[in-house]
């Protein structure tokens, strides 16, 4: 790193600003000796002593002066509190940026660096912020926060940047730097102000900062500083105000410092929520029934859109909403194959709501103001999608927000928790920016559908939603989540798409489709950090091992159907840190195509299904007579954390005509690191 230093072509002076006031002697020593070990040498550390009473403090910051010219020390005369010691230290500053520290926590060695290697990358950054871990009384790094990247919305419900932060001091200047009154969150406040000034906010995805754990730390729990979270509210409110945003901010009930912001809803415009159903009377009916006694939204109209219902109860029920509705409930048909994007645009032709609410039948209302609520979040100009927490009936998360790139291409965030969890720092029971939303509960203003084209009809059964609601994020929007608004969805946990030749193979189609199209987001979601886990739902950080591909052995014996295939990743040998194995080859049936290919375990539990239709010209070359070999290669990796305890992994190809045929076997072993 240090000779990465010398080739920077900018090496600007970043000034780490520390308020002290009465910190141990031990504490305060690390924390300025990490600043002392930074590689980046280009920094200078600017400390404001608040008036401390210890009689151990002065002494070791004359001390500190004295060993390093670029440390320079102040000594307030009256405590002030923090804030008002951190504007002391910012009249310190020279540089051209400030980060920073407070008096008992610790720098990772790296961390300058890595900001200044930003900012050679990105010199249009006005502010800059990492990744976070706690430091214990032990001394052990524990409970990392790996932080999405900048998500305004999310911003609004708690202060989630934190550290470490990198800020442009003309910027900080600019805003009034730390105000008096907000003590304890303070930088919140601050970085409130910095983002109504700029968007070139930048994260990077490392842990560069050690929070420490200790009975007088915010780090501690929530009885160390609880005037820190009314502060907290009071920056919030103070910035919807100022935005000239019409909302009341409010915390949330047994999570402190989360706070949800409630926007007044300008004008009561209809909503049309729109229902796609087929048969199943019953739970047709339940739904139903759930949003005309608990809904509290003036104006609505609800369109059911009939695909084919043959079952004389499910009529039965249509029948009794059109007679007890009859003002707005409105049943149209369309009797085609089941294609729940065309069903939906051809029911927005038939709404005339300037909100559209999408809505599965087998849904069930808990939150009373469930549209208003929506709709305070729908009416901002800056939003598109809007959705919500939806629950099996058992009480577990269904859906609580979309992660793109998750089990390949898409999945729901922390799906299966138990709903009274806050989730990952807080991130069920947050107000968030995820990429995309479930439309079994999804709203939108007319004019973003339209403006987008609605939902793409040549994703039938799939990744509608999720495609949506990227093309609105292509258009500048933000998609939202909220954690206040609750609905059952009475879907099945073992549902899926799967469970028939004929379903996986369309959901391939769509996979591909969506893989082609939307490759930067599956890449890499930028509100989710790229430390977690993509095959498990509940925020789990990546895990890495040494592995030894012992063997790979073919399944002849089971291949009659197949013409010729081959595994070519992975190959025996010992694999060194890694997060993923990949699997990359090539299959060619001999009567009947491959409409994907499974990685399944031992007892035959399917790891990941992925398609067989990669372009490979080099195939087709050797069987030019052959017209499956042109697009005949795959390609996928499993997560490490999916095969943790396993000793072996499986290859086979699901063919179209209903035939599951095992193709390879793959030995492995975890082995200890040297």
């Amino acid at each position: 790193m240090s000779e990465a230093v010398e080739s920077f072509r900018d090496k600007p002076l970043i000034s780490v600003i520390m308020p002290v006031y009465n910190t141990s002697e031990r504490f305060l020593r690390e924390a300025i000796q990490s600043v002392i070990d930074q590689v980046y040498p280009n920094w200078e550390l600017c400390i404001a002593d608040d008036a401390s009473t210890r009689s151990s403090i002065q002494p070791i910051l004359v001390e500190y002066q004295a060993k390093d010219s670029r440390i320079k020390v102040v000594f307030r005369t009256q405590n002030g509190h923090i804030s008002a010691s951190s504007n002391s230290a910012l009249e310190l500053a020279t540089g051209e940026f400030i980060a920073l520290l407070d008096h008992d926590d610790v720098l990772t060695p790296d961390a300058l660096y890595e900001v200044v290697h930003l900012l050679n990358q990105h010199s249009e950054a006005d502010m800059i912020y990492s990744d976070e871990d706690k430091l214990n009384e032990k001394d052990q790094l524990d409970s990392p926060f790996f932080k999405p990247d900048w998500c305004p919305d999310s911003f609004l419900s708690r202060m989630y940047t934190c550290h470490l932060g990198i800020y442009r001091r003309e910027l900080v200047n600019q805003v009034g730097n730390f105000r008096i009154g907000y003590e304890g969150s303070q930088d919140y406040d601050l970085v409130l102000r910095i983002t109504e000034k700029t968007d070139k906010i930048f994260h990077i995805p490392k842990v560069l900062y050690h929070w420490r754990i200790h009975s007088e730390s915010a780090a501690s729990g929530i009885e160390a500083k609880p005037y820190a979270y009314q502060a907290g509210l009071k920056a919030l409110q103070d910035a919807i105000n100022r935005r000239g945003e019409n909302g009341v901010v409010q915390q949330v009930q047994g999570f402190p410092g989360h706070y949800r912001v409630r926007y007044k809803i300008t004008e009561y415009k209809k909503v049309s929520i729109i229902i796609p159903t087929r048969d199943l009377g019953e739970i047709l009916d339940r739904c139903l029934e759930s949003i005309f006694t608990k809904s509290t939204y003036p104006n609505y109209e609800v369109i059911l859109i009939d695909n084919g219902s043959v079952e004389d109860y499910t009529h039965k029920v249509i029948a009794k909403w059109k007679e007890k509705e009859y003002s707005r409930f409105k049943c149209c048909q369309l009797d085609i194959p089941f294609n729940y994007s065309k069903l939906n645009n051809y029911a927005v032709s038939q709404a005339k709501g300037d909100y559209l609410l999408f809505l599965n039948n087998d849904t069930e209302v808990i939150t009373s103001d469930w549209i208003e609520a929506m709709v305070e979040q729908a009416q901002r100009p800056s939003i598109g999608a809007v959705g919500t927490l939806l629950l099996y009936p058992d009480d577990t998360i269904q859906h609580g927000g979309v992660v793109i790139g998750m089990r390949d291409v898409a999945a729901h965030s922390h799906q299966y928790f138990e709903a009274n969890q806050p989730g990952y720092y807080g991130q069920i029971a947050s107000t968030n920016n995820y990429l995309a939303v479930t439309a079994a509960c999804l709203m939108c203003r007319r004019e973003v559908f339209e403006r987008v084209g609605g939902f793409d009809e040549q994703l039938a059964i799939a990744y509608n939603d999720v495609d949506f609601c990227l093309k609105l994020l292509q258009q500048g929007y933000r998609n939202l989540y909220l954690s206040h608004v609750i609905l059952y969805h009475h879907e099945s946990k073992s549902r899926g798409f799967e469970d028939t030749p004929e379903k996986l193979h369309c959901y391939m189609e769509e996979v591909t489709l969506m893989k082609q199209r939307w490759r930067k987001f599956i890449d890499h979601d930028p509100c989710y950090n790229p430390n977690l886990s993509l095959s498990q739902f509940g925020y789990s950080i990546k895990q890495f091992a040494n592995v030894e591909i012992q063997e790979i052995s073919s399944l002849k014996a089971s291949c009659d159907e197949i013409f010729d295939f081959a595994l070519e990743v992975p190959q025996p040998g010992i694999l060194t840190r890694i997060n993923t194995i990949q699997f990359i080859g090539w299959a060619i049936a001999k009567d009947s195509s491959i409409i994907a290919m499974q990685v399944i375990d031992s007892m035959g539990k399917v790891l990941k299904t992925f398609p067989c239709n990669w372009f490979r010209p080099d195939i087709l070359k050797r069987y030019p007579d052959r017209k499956l070999a042109e697009n005949c290669g795959f390609c996928t990796t499993i997560e490490i954390n999916q095969i943790r305890g396993k000793d072996q992994l499986i290859l086979q190809a699901v063919l179209q005509n209903g035939q599951y045929i095992l193709l390879e076997r793959v030995q492995i072993k975890f082995i200890n690191p040297d």
